[in-house]
């Protein structure tokens, strides 16, 4: 066996960032404290409390009665496809809009699980179409109908309450999702009529990448107890999972207990800001920046009306480099955005306030640190983007 030099490893300190991108955001303080508690065992009677006030506080954000809500012991993309894996079977008929690429992730998981796909197409950077979707329903008999509320490559959000009415008008089962919305805006899943739902911990409720919060209504339930074959993934069966999270305490997997003590402080801090004042926040900071971005001379990507406030999609000008950009920005000033993906691949940058990372210092320090960068570019920033930053936040009171 070849011998290594332990000492040769470096020691974890990447250094202090500002996370500005489509996630993850800034953790707090107090999150990172709370995942640095002594491991305890996961049915530890301390744990099992602490896994009841999660529940609790992810029902309060959910905004739902909903029995079936805890997270999954992975990101966000296991929530997607905990839910598809739960709900489809083979053959079942599953309509999802696509509007991105986190709605083309949808159609994949339906269609290597057996599902029977009808796909509906919308524009990237756009909202989708509703009456799209009723064509689409009309056409089959879906058990499941599914969006992506917060398109989280392009910064466009679907409203879902028409969406939700054409799919129970069908019969079908609403699952959404809101990896990005979820902590940032209003998800209201009771009100809405969603039947099933999944996140991340890693946008909007600002913890650590590693858990998926998901809801299921009793509608949802009752479709997972009537299959007729078992879940295609032991490890994401909510049918046994949720048997560990309910009053079973039956052992199915050993949960991440540090992270579960990570995601109940930051639900907890949460709940202490209160969901409208948190909503507001993201509202008015993305005012903000849009106003400093299009004083610059910038144009955003999607249209005012259909825009995310946690995610913003900034038009690459031209003869800017894309990469050279983003790099000057975390070199320079340890500040992060995303590039593109998809078709906005070198066309857009994303630029994230999410959660923590969603401030008003925050705001000023990206405006000043663009410009900069981008007359090292050679491109001709207009002046005045911090004035007209100040001017939304001064008009706000």
């Amino acid at each position: 066996m070849t011998r290594i030099d332990p000492t040769s490893f470096r020691d974890i300190n990447p250094g202090e960032r500002l996370l500005m991108g489509p996630g993850p955001s800034d953790v707090p303080a107090r999150v990172l404290q709370a995942l640095a508690a002594p491991c305890i065992g996961h049915l530890d009677p301390y744990f099992l409390a602490t896994m009841n006030e999660t529940q609790q506080l992810l029902r309060h954000l959910f905004q739902t009665g909903n029995a079936l809500t805890m997270p999954v012991s992975a990101t966000g993309s296991a929530g997607m496809e905990a839910c598809f894996v739960n709900l489809v079977e083979c053959g079942d008929e599953v309509v999802v809009a696509v509007n991105g690429v986190f709605g083309t992730r949808m159609c994949d998981i339906v269609t290597r699980i057996g599902g029977k796909l009808i796909r509906v197409d919308g524009e990237w950077g756009r909202a989708i179409d509703p009456a799209a979707v009723e064509k689409a329903v009309k056409s089959c008999t879906p058990k499941v109908v599914a969006v992506v509320h917060a398109e989280t490559s392009t910064g466009a959000c679907t409203p879902l309450e028409e969406i939700s009415r054409i799919a129970h008008a069908a019969g079908a089962l609403f699952l959404v999702d809101c990896v990005t919305s979820l902590g940032g805006m209003d998800v209201p899943i009771d009100a809405l009529a969603v039947d099933a739902a999944y996140s991340g911990t890693q946008k909007c409720i600002s913890c650590p990448p590693g858990l998926s919060p998901v809801t299921f209504s009793p509608e949802a339930i009752k479709a997972l107890e009537r299959r007729k074959h078992p879940v295609v993934s032991w490890y994401l069966d909510l049918g046994m999972v949720r048997d560990y999270w309910g009053n079973e305490r039956k052992y199915h997997h050993t949960a991440p207990v540090n992270m579960v003590y990570a995601i109940r402080e930051a639900l907890r801090i949460i709940a202490e800001e209160g969901l409208e004042t948190r909503f507001a926040r993201h509202r008015l900071n993305h005012r903000a920046l849009v106003a400093g971005i299009e004083a610059m001379g910038l144009a955003m990507l999607v249209p005012e009306k259909e825009r995310l406030p946690m995610l913003n999609a900034v038009r690459i000008p031209e003869g800017v480099n894309d990469a050279r950009v983003r790099k000057a920005l975390l070199t320079d000033f340890a500040i992060e955005i995303g590039g593109g993906l998809g078709q906005f691949a070198g066309k857009v940058w994303r630029v994230g306030l999410m959660g923590h990372s969603c401030r008003r210092k925050n705001v000023f320090l990206f405006l000043a640190a663009l410009e900069t960068v981008l007359k090292a570019e050679g491109f001709k920033a207009r002046p005045g983007a911090i004035e007209a930053a100040t001017a939304v936040y001064a008009a706000a009171g």
